[in-house]
């Protein structure tokens, strides 16, 4: 499954979070699978990642949890909400 996390870092823990990800480089633990991940020049970002274990994932938001604001939620691709949509009674 899919999900967007997005995050939003205060300006009380930059240097801190800063130092953190320049060392470890962020990514998340096997088996998270990270498609893609974008920085805001407004302390918020998101990344996009494939997880087949929930527990893994939660591990990775934990991980950053004493530095950044962060959440991670479920999506689904433009062709899957199509096919719930034509689903739908209306």
């Amino acid at each position: 499954m899919k999900y967007i996390v997005s995050w939003s870092l205060p300006y009380s823990t930059f240097n801190a979070a800063a130092a953190r990800f320049l060392q470890a480089g962020g990514l998340p633990p096997a088996p998270v699978k990270l498609i893609g991940r974008w920085h805001g020049m407004n302390n918020r970002g998101f990344a996009v990642v494939e997880a087949s274990e929930p527990k893994a994932l939660y591990s990775w938001v934990a991980e950053w949890s004493d530095m950044i604001a962060i959440e991670a939620t479920p999506c689904l691709e433009d062709a899957e909400v199509g096919e719930v949509l034509k689903g739908l009674k209306r």
